[in-house]
Parts: C-alpha cells; structure tokens; sequence
C-alpha cells in the first residue's frame, strides 16, 4: 500500500486547492524540487505531480518545475494536467517520469489511452476526477454525463497501470476520503485503484490497511501532509504494520 504525497504546481510553485478552485490556491512551497526531495528524505517512495496550469491549458506549462523535481529525487514520479496525445506522453516519459496520468483525454479519446498503453506499457494511468458521481474535464472545469465505473470499465483489458479516482467534492478540504465510492470503483474493475481527494488524518491511513480495502494501490496527500495534521513516520509506519500504540 502506497501513500503518495502530492505536488500540485501553479505557476512554479508547489500550492494545494480548495475543492478544485484555482483561485482558492495556497502556496506551500515555493520551490517544488526542494519539496520533492523533503518527501523522499521523509520516506515517501513515490511522488505524484501535477500541473495544474496544464489541465486548464490542455498542454504542459510547468514543464520547467517538473525537471527540477525529476532531478531531485531519486523516487518514480507520476505526473497529470494537460497529457493529451501521444507525443506529450511520449515526451515526458522521455524525460523520466514513471508514468503519466491521463484524465480529459481518457473522456475525449479512450481509444488513444488504449494505444499508449500499448506503446509504453505499465507506464499509463488514467486519471478519473467526480463530482456528484460523474466524470469532470478540463481542469475539473467542466463535468460530462459520463459514471466513474463506467468510464472505467472502458479500459479494462487495456493496460492501464492505475486508476487515480479523485472525489472533487473532498479535494484540499480535510473531509476523509471518500471510502464507499472508492471502493465500489475499486470492486468494479480489475485495474488498482489509487484514492484520491480528501485524506484528513491517521484515520484514513489506519483505513487504507483495512481488509476492504486491499484491492486499492495506495493514495494520495496533500494538503494534510502540508498542514502537518499527518506525521510521516507514523503514517508509512501504520501501512508497514509497525505502528506503535
């Protein structure tokens, strides 16, 4: 079980959002590079990105920030925001990241998700971002009538190496994920889910290690991390099963 803490970027900088709201961003560091290589050094082994200026934009604008970050830590980065064709994928995953998320392309194109898949295998997540049930785009800007399962279950098969399911309602508020419908994703499909959107405490990492939910990848925070309601140590020493009461 993985805990991913996240780097959302906006104009360079390392912020955290209030339900999606670009105007209700918080700077928490000014230097992501510098952020990227703190969570390593706490222990986190993986790190997921995003820019959020490209989701809005439909191409990569912190391209530059994302470097820096590829450059300071040794951990696998994913990243998401304005991955739309095939030659950004092919451009960032030359660059070294992990695997890139894909979210408005996915609504928009599913069948150029499925060729990614082929063309750089384990290396294609799809990014999955609701608000009351359906599927949001564009930067979270605008919703479609699509269902998360059933968007999901279009990529059964295909070889995507993660779902990332964000409840836009949670998002950068400290709610507590939302843990019914992650896991009725998570027992529709066969594709590991990752939690997104809402991690609060202990409590929500103490529920990550639950029997239930054992299908999922891990998930992410951000703003709890920041906000220091989250202790590293405790929180990778909970899902090592080493935390001490």
């Amino acid at each position: 079980m993985i805990l991913f803490p996240a780097i959302d970027l906006k104009d360079g900088q390392c912020v955290r959002l209030k339900l999606g709201d670009m105007d209700q961003a918080t700077v928490y560091n000014p230097d992501p590079a510098a952020q990227a290589k703190a969570f390593e050094d706490q222990g986190f082994e993986w790190l997921h990105v995003v820019d959020l200026n490209g989701a809005f934009a439909g191409e990569s604008v912190n391209g530059e920030a994302v470097d820096a970050i590829l450059k300071a830590t040794k951990n696998p980065v994913q990243l998401g925001g304005g991955i739309r064709t095939l030659a950004h994928i092919e451009n960032w995953l030359s660059r070294g990241l992990a695997r890139v998320i894909l979210g408005t392309v996915a609504v928009r194109d599913p069948e150029l998700v499925k060729d990614a898949c082929r063309l750089f295998p384990g290396k294609v997540a799809v990014g999955i971002d609701a608000k009351g049930g359906k599927v949001a785009v564009e930067g979270w800007a605008e919703a479609s009538e699509l269902g998360v399962i059933e968007l999901a279950r279009k990529f059964e098969g295909a070889g995507v190496a993660a779902i990332i399911y964000t409840d836009i309602d949670r998002d950068g508020i400290l709610a507590g994920i939302n843990w019914a419908s992650t896991l009725e994703l998570a027992n529709a499909v066969s594709i590991p889910v990752i939690a997104s959107g809402g991690l609060a405490s202990l409590d929500d990492i103490r529920r990550m290690t639950a029997p239930d939910a054992t299908k999922l990848e891990g998930a992410i925070s951000g703003r709890a991390l920041y906000d220091g309601r989250i202790d590293p140590a405790q929180a990778l020493a909970i899902l090592r099963g080493e935390e001490r009461r």
